[in-house]
């Protein structure tokens, strides 16, 4: 079987990060403006951001879709068509949603918007996928819980210019594609609205009726349990099972997550398909692949349902990320042989980054001598937002950041 390309589709919370979702190889970004979004806690994009953002992705040749998927109460619908003209007026390729209302307001209010059906609304079989189509939908989210095998049914059984996207990496949420009960049941707030709360997060103990005030833990520990603590998600390593299944899309989850994570892991999937295109018969994953991966916050990875039903879908022992790297400081340019980067955190002559720099492995370059802005000597970058300049021998692009691992 020969090689499909697939479109690497990258989160982008603000207009930051979708430069950077941009620069570090995303073939299009998906957004969503101040309201109708499914992630309040991201920044968002006011109108203005929006038209500033297409405009620096389409520069590029990168597509953005504008995401328009909450489940909306009867409040909010007289305001869902002025915000859709104005997304198309932006010149968004596409609109996301779930609600057949919405749907319908898309093709009605933003006709030259691409329709793209939302994973909130839970698709999970090709009748449902044919049924979308015939809406006038461009593309299918496909639910979370479908396996390789079930998707490979639904594109045998569909048109082939319906392109299926699937979400290949990040949080999963307890819930059925996405639709959660508990943020709303325990703190009032609707994540099918976008204000998830993330119970399913939090640590959880065992209270038997009858013996008030006692918490009794499921597993050995003194902490609670996790019986709700899903994995996060990585199909790094499958992306070639992926294509033969016949995904079109491969959706990296984060739109509230920062622009490191943004950057990290838009490179290291737009390296993965990149080595997929070159060597597609003998593919396996480049091992600096999985190893940028691992520098990001994340909990334990798994591969989801796409495999049959999970077995090693929670993690018992923590709620916590896996966090071993941190920035130490971004590029600005480069000039008489010397690296200008400003400091996020604090570091030392001599200190040895680890430089992610787009479309490039990452490299290492160490700060065997260290100046201030205006070219003294210094031992240390001691405050936050200081010019720095680090010796290297050839230019590294701006907006590359220079890593070090945490103790």
């Amino acid at each position: 079987m020969s090689y499909n390309k697939m479109e690497l589709l990258c989160p982008a919370g603000d207009l930051t990060r979708l430069k950077t979702a941009v620069d570090f190889g995303a073939d299009a970004v998906y957004i969503a403006g101040e309201e109708f979004g499914m992630r309040t806690a991201a920044t968002n994009f006011g109108e203005q951001q929006m038209a500033e953002g297409i405009e620096y992705a389409h520069k590029y040749g990168v597509k953005v879709h504008v995401a328009c998927n909450t489940l909306p109460r009867n409040d909010e619908i007289a305001r869902i068509p002025n915000f859709l003209k104005r997304v198309q007026e932006c010149g968004a390729d596409a609109i996301i949603a779930a609600d057949i209302g919405t749907i319908g307001m898309v093709l009605k209010y933003a006709p030259k918007c691409e329709l793209h059906v939302s994973v909130q609304s839970g698709i999970v079989n090709y009748e449902t996928a044919n049924a979308f189509y015939n809406m006038g939908a461009k593309r299918v989210v496909l639910a979370r819980e479908l396996s390789l095998n079930e998707i490979a049914e639904i594109r045998a059984k569909t048109p082939k210019d319906l392109t299926l996207e699937c979400f290949v990496h990040g949080a999963m949420c307890v819930s059925f594609s996405a639709r959660c009960l508990l943020s709303s049941y325990m703190t009032g707030r609707d994540a099918n609205r976008g204000d998830c709360a993330q119970p399913c997060r939090w640590s959880y103990s065992l209270i038997e009726t009858n013996r008030e005030g006692q918490h009794f833990d499921i597993t050995e520990t003194d902490k609670g349990t996790y019986i709700l603590n899903a994995n996060d998600l990585c199909m790094a390593e499958h992306l070639k099972e992926l294509c033969e299944a016949g995904v079109g899309s491969l959706k990296i989850e984060g739109r509230a997550k920062s622009q490191y994570y943004v950057a990290v892991s838009s490179n290291a999937y737009a390296g993965a398909l990149k080595s997929l295109e070159e060597n597609y018969d003998n593919w396996t994953l480049p091992c600096w692949v999985s190893e940028e991966l691992n520098k990001i916050s994340h909990r334990n990875y798994s591969t989801g349902f796409y495999f049959g039903t999970p077995t090693n879908s929670q993690t018992y022992e923590s709620a916590g990320y896996v966090r071993d790297y941190s920035v130490a400081a971004v590029v600005e340019g480069y000039e008489n042989g010397k690296i200008i980067a400003t400091m996020k955190n604090k570091f030392f002559k001599g200190q040895e980054f680890d430089c992610l720099e787009a479309g490039n492995e990452p490299f290492i370059i160490t700060a065997t001598e260290l100046y201030n802005e205006k070219g003294e000597a210094i031992d240390v970058a001691p405050h936050t937002m200081m010019k720095v300049q680090i010796p290297y021998n050839r230019a590294v692009k701006v907006g590359s950041m220079l890593r070090m691992k945490t103790e």
